[in-house]
């Protein structure tokens, strides 16, 4: 029953509350029809369909056997039908969330405000700000403790292109740029035009005094289907919060051992 209900707050059927370190921002619209249009028209097309596909798939598992899987799953697949042809979010709603509002014309925002979704993490490390830094800003290094990512390569002076492992064995791509960047302390990204997905993130290497660095990472990003989509994802083993937390844990594990996990020598220890 829990999965259940956990299922129908993530929908946007009931109400729920998000976690400390995942937040969502954004400003109700005005009411229309009796009910506030929160939802953009892409996200309302996605809803519609994936919403369809997934309530018969759903109602199928559950008439052969009876599988409570099969139940959410249909209950799930309503919400976005729902969803799709009111534009209307309970869920977003409650969290404040409005994409049916035009995006930012900050350029250099790649995730409009009020969309998408942000996680932050930290983690302390036995190593000098200058060194963390040096080896994250070779972005070629992050696929060696992001299990998410399957390469980054540089394409041209702050410059880059990134492919990362998506759901049912897919992936997706984007180009990213540094634009902002402090040496030994701040790079900052955001993916450009023509995304799979709208992303930008940052990291801070922040030093303790006891000789260690605080590394904190904040990655904001939009996926397809808006934060809907991310909370479905969530409900399949997708979780940003758990990955970018296990991702930092590698990352820790390979500048003070020269290994991460499976015993892949870092490029640290390789240059050294």
């Amino acid at each position: 029953m829990e999965s259940m209900q956990e299922a129908l707050q993530q929908a946007g059927i009931t109400g729920g509350e998000g976690t400390n370190s995942v937040q969502r921002g954004g400003q109700a619209s005005s009411s229309s029809g009796g009910a506030t249009r929160n939802v953009s028209e892409i996200e309302r097309w996605a809803s519609g369909i994936g919403g369809g596909a997934l309530a018969v798939y759903g109602v199928t598992r559950l008439l052969s056997g009876g599988s409570v899987s099969g139940a959410v799953l249909a209950l799930v697949g309503g919400a976005l039908v729902y969803r799709g042809a009111t534009g209307h979010c309970n869920m977003y709603e409650a969290l404040g969330i409005n994409t049916a509002e035009g995006a930012s014309d900050n350029p250099v925002v790649s995730v409009p405000a009020g969309s998408g979704i942000r996680v932050e993490k930290s983690i302390t490390i036995n190593r000098s700000p200058q060194e963390l830094y040096s080896f994250w800003r070779r972005f070629e290094n992050l696929p060696r403790f992001m299990n998410h990512l399957e390469s980054v390569t540089t394409t041209a002076p702050g410059r880059s292109h990134w492919v990362a492992k998506a759901p049912a064995g897919t992936t997706v791509e984007w180009d990213a740029e540094v634009y902002n960047e402090k040496e030994g302390e701040l790079i900052a990204w955001r993916s450009l035009d023509g995304a799979d997905v709208d992303n930008a993130g940052s990291v801070r290497f922040e030093p303790t005094g006891a000789g260690s660095t605080l590394v904190r990472v904040t990655l904001r990003y939009d996926p397809p289907g808006g934060a809907l989509g991310a909370a479905v994802a969530r409900l399949f083993g997708e979780n940003p919060e758990q990955q970018i937390e296990e991702d930092l844990g590698r990352f820790k594990q390979v500048m003070e051992t020269g290994e991460a996990g499976g015993g892949q020598t870092s490029g640290r220890a390789a240059s050294a």
